[in-house]
C-alpha cells in the first residue's frame, strides 16, 4: 500500500503526436523555436499543436508576433511532405482570421505560398488554395495575387486540376477579376471558364459563373464574351437549379448587352424567355439580374416590342419589399414602354 507505482499509459487526454504546450505565454515561443528543429517528430508534432491553438483569433496573433510566420514560410518547402501539409493547413487557419489575412500582406506570405501550384502532394494544394481564397475575399489580398502575377498561373491550372481544388482556384479568380479583369482576358481567361460553365459540379458552376460575371466588366471583357460564343451556354445556366449560378448568368447578360453585339447574340441565343421566368424569384439577387438584363435587351426595338406584352409581369415587381426590386422594375418598364 505504502510503495509508488508508476503506469506506462499515458494520461487519457494526452496526445502523443502533439508537442507539450507549456502554460501560459510561454505555448507559442516554445513551439515557435521547435519548428525550426533539426529533428523530423519534433516539427511534426509542433505543427500539429500549432494547429489546434490558431483555431483562436487571440492565439493566432500572438502566433503571428511571436515569429511563427517566418518559420512556417521555410517550412513549405521542407523535404517531408507530411510537415508540408500541416504547414499549409496552418496558413489555412490563420487565414481564417482577419489578423492573419492581414499577416499575409505583411509578411509576403502569398509568395511562397503561390510556390506550392505543382506540389505533388494533394492535401498540401488544397491547403494552399484554401489558403489563397481566404486572402482573396478582400480586396488588398485580391490586389496583390493580380499585382505578383498569380492569375494566369491560376487560370492555367484550371484544366488539370481535380474538382475540388479547381472550385477553389475558380473561387479566388472570382474575387481577383473584381479588382483587376485583364490579367485574366489577357490568360485566355473566358474560354476557360466557359469550358467550366457546363461542369456537373454544382460548386465549379458556381464559381465559374461568378468569375465569368466579374470578367465581363471591362469592355474587353464584353467583347471577349462575345466573341468566345458564351451566351448560349449562359442562357442555358438561368435555368439552373442553384440560384448563384443563374444570378451570375443573368448578371453576365447584363453586363455583356451594353453594348450592340452582346445585345443581337443575347437575343440570338434566346435569352429573353428564361430571363422573363426569373423575374418572378424570391431570389433577390436572381430577380435584380433578370430585370436589368430584361432592360439592357430592351434598347434592342425587336426586344423592346418582344417585352411590350410582358408588362403586366413586369408591373407585380413595383410593389416588392426591397427596394433595389422596386428600381429595376420601374427603369425596366419604362425602356420598354418607351416610343420614339
Amino acid at each position: 500500500m505504502a510503495s509508488t507505482r508508476i503506469s506506462e499509459q499515458l494520461p487519457p487526454h494526452i496526445d502523443p503526436t502533439q508537442a507539450p504546450v507549456a502554460f501560459g505565454n510561454r505555448a507559442l515561443p516554445r513551439l515557435s523555436l521547435e519548428l525550426q528543429d533539426p529533428q523530423l517528430c519534433i516539427r511534426q508534432r509542433a505543427l500539429a499543436a500549432l494547429c489546434d491553438l490558431v483555431h483562436d483569433p487571440k492565439r493566432a496573433y500572438e502566433a503571428i508576433h511571436q515569429g511563427c510566420l517566418e518559420r512556417l514560410k521555410a517550412l513549405l518547402q521542407d523535404r517531408d511532405s507530411s510537415v508540408r501539409i500541416k504547414t499549409t493547413e496552418v496558413f489555412y487557419l490563420l487565414a481564417a482570421h482577419n489578423v492573419g489575412r492581414e499577416a499575409f500582406l505583411t509578411w509576403d506570405v502569398v509568395a511562397p505560398l503561390s510556390d506550392l501550384l505543382d506540389e505533388p502532394v494533394d492535401a498540401c494544394r488544397k491547403n494552399m488554395h484554401r489558403a489563397l481564397k481566404m486572402v482573396a475575399e478582400f480586396p488588398a489580398g485580391a490586389m496583390c495575387m493580380v499585382t505578383l502575377g498569380l492569375v494566369p498561373r491560376l487560370v492555367l491550372k484550371l484544366p488539370v486540376e481535380q474538382e475540388e481544388i479547381r472550385a477553389l482556384i475558380l473561387a479566388t479568380l472570382s474575387y481577383c477579376v473584381r479588382v483587376d479583369a485583364l490579367p485574366a482576358l489577357a490568360s485566355n481567361g473566358v474560354p476557360m471558364l466557359r469550358n467550366q460553365l457546363s461542369h456537373p459540379s454544382p460548386d465549379i458552376r458556381r464559381a465559374a459563373a461568378s468569375a465569368m460575371l466579374g470578367i465581363s466588366v471591362p469592355s474587353e471583357g464584353k467583347h471577349k464574351v462575345c466573341e468566345e460564343g458564351v451566351f448560349p451556354v449562359l442562357v442555358k445556366l438561368l435555368s439552373d437549379c442553384d440560384p448563384g449560378v443563374t444570378a451570375s448568368a443573368a448578371g453576365t447578360i447584363m453586363n455583356t448587352a451594353i453594348i450592340t453585339k452582346g445585345k443581337y447574340q443575347a437575343l440570338k441565343a434566346g435569352a429573353i424567355p428564361p430571363l422573363l421566368e426569373l423575374v418572378g424569384s424570391e431570389d433577390r439577387a436572381v430577380c435584380a439580374n433578370a430585370l436589368r438584363a430584361l432592360t439592357a435587351l430592351a434598347e434592342a426595338p425587336c426586344a423592346r416590342e418582344q417585352l411590350l406584352e410582358h408588362l403586366p409581369l413586369l408591373k407585380t415587381r413595383l410593389n416588392h419589399p426591397a427596394s433595389i426590386i422596386c428600381r429595376a422594375a420601374a427603369t425596366a418598364i419604362r425602356v420598354i414602354s418607351w416610343t420614339p
